[in-house]
């Protein structure tokens, strides 16, 4: 079994019903080819890992990179696995744009400071412990 983690850069925003609309497609196709993994969003860039058949996840990549909505699409990490980190297919998106978001209690800069495409390209490592810590923070 492959995971694959990728970084990309969108090509403008999307907003929450974009994004929402991927989820739903992404949930329903990965569930008939046995994917799972998990998709990060934020401020225009995707951090995302899949796992799966080794075939399937790769030509699932190729499909990605081939998304409009994508540019800069590259590989941070590519290994084989015995077993699924992420054996549920989870979307995680926040929008610290808003400012009454950053003004509650207990606002949390996660995510709000070095969160680029460019910054896991230069420290691929990192990915995967950002991605595991929202794993364990989404059960």
């Amino acid at each position: 079994m492959l995971s694959l983690i990728y970084v990309s850069s969108s090509v403008r925003q999307l907003n929450d019903d974009e994004l929402l609309d991927i989820l739903k497609v992404s949930r329903e196709n990965n569930s008939t080819r046995d994917v799972s993994g998990l998709l990060l969003y934020k401020g225009g860039n995707f951090m995302q890992v899949l796992e799966g058949p080794d075939e399937v996840v790769k030509a699932l990549y190729e499909k990605i990179k081939l998304d409009p909505r994508h540019r800069d699409v590259s590989i941070i990490s590519q290994e084989q696995i015995a077993k699924r980190q992420f054996p549920a297919w989870e979307m995680a998106f926040t929008n610290l744009d808003t400012p009454a978001i950053r003004n509650e209690p207990g606002f949390s800069q996660f995510l709000h400071d070095e969160f680029s495409a460019e910054f896991y390209r230069k420290q691929p490592s990192r990915a995967n412990i950002m991605l595991l810590a929202f794993r364990d923070n989404l059960r």
